[in-house]
């Protein structure tokens, strides 16, 4: 229980103007804050920095995540492991309402989030998990230049060099019907 406490902020003690937080993040904080249903993680050895600017206002604050460092992931071409690194800032806008349930059931900016006028502390540990999540790249291969390199696994190369200058033949009457198209451009 302390562990999430790392991640609240008591924002109501805080004069208006901007303030300053840094969360270091690991392996662990993704097992501690894992999203239920979830399955494994797709990668490991997380070293990711996360500074919050929180600008306080009197109805609202504006927070700007920065998101760094790097992850292991495993490479979509070879299937060898790949360390990428982490680059992304978010902005969230944190409104306090009187009926913030009605009002995040409405909201159709992902990037706005209502709260309570009477909260006190603001919880940080699941929109973290978020924005370092969106921020590991979608596509995970190493560059053109590192193709075959020492950390790529020459065998899967091998098959996939091997597969792309197989042709496959035309006997499947929807690819015959597909010829007439190519013909035409």
């Amino acid at each position: 229980m302390g562990n999430r406490r790392e991640y609240d902020i008591a924002f109501v003690g805080l004069k208006p103007g901007i303030h300053e937080f840094s969360y270091r993040v690991d392996d662990q904080f993704f097992a501690n804050n894992k999203v239920t249903g979830t399955d494994e993680l797709e990668f490991n050895n997380c070293d990711a920095s996360v500074k919050l600017s929180l600008e306080k206002n009197n109805s609202f604050m504006l927070l700007k995540f920065e998101i760094g460092g790097s992850v292991s992931v495993s490479c979509d071409r070879c299937g060898n492991p790949l360390l990428m690194d982490l680059w992304d800032e978010f902005n969230l806008v944190v409104k306090q309402v009187e009926n913030p349930e009605e009002m995040n059931q409405n909201e159709e900016d992902p990037y706005v989030y209502y709260i309570s006028r009477t909260e006190s502390h603001i919880h940080l540990a699941d929109w973290i998990y978020e924005f370092v999540m969106l921020s590991i790249p979608n596509q995970r291969m190493c560059s053109e230049e590192e193709i075959g390199g020492p950390q790529c696994n020459k065998e899967v190369l091998a098959v996939l060099k091997k597969m792309k200058s197989t042709t496959i033949e035309n006997n499947h009457p929807l690819e015959k019907g597909l010829e007439q198209f190519k013909k035409k451009q």
